[in-house]
């Protein structure tokens, strides 16, 4: 099954912009996605990252990624909002690669943009189960190791 996918590409923060072009971006959120999707894809700053956590989730810091779904059929409508000092702060932390850790959080955002949560221990492993999955086939080590 093919998935058609429309692509809003926005970078805020510029830093990481030549590290990802359209085309790689819509191949790892294709692999995550079940439906076809209209996506919102914006590259933020710290500062935008922390008002929208705090505005929105009542979270007064900058997390690695935000998902606003606002529906999963049939087609999947959602914004992510990628944070890149944070996801760039942790890739350093973890000894990851930039930009493997840039398409999981992607991968990771579009799941919740489908539904799929980790509030509960079960969600949380099937979850992550599926990213190793999407990641594995994407060529990417399994983001959960180590």
């Amino acid at each position: 099954m093919s998935i058609d996918l429309t692509l809003s590409l926005q970078f805020a923060d510029k830093r990481h912009r030549d590290q990802l072009p359209r085309h790689k971006v819509a191949r790892w959120l294709k692999a995550a996605l079940e439906n076809d999707a209209e996506l919102a894809v914006r590259i933020v700053d710290a500062e935008e990252g922390q008002a929208l956590n705090r505005d929105y989730r009542q979270k007064d810091y900058a997390t690695n990624v935000l998902t606003f779904d606002y529906a999963h059929e049939p087609v999947v409508m959602a914004d992510l909002i990628l944070c890149a000092p944070v996801i760039e702060r942790e890739a350093q932390e973890q000894n990851k690669d930039l930009i493997a850790h840039y398409a999981h959080m992607l991968v990771h955002g579009a799941l919740h943009a489908q539904g799929w949560d980790h509030i509960e221990e079960d969600e949380a492993q099937a979850m992550e189960q599926r990213e190793r999955e999407i990641m594995a086939k994407l060529g990417f080590a399994d983001p959960y190791a180590g």
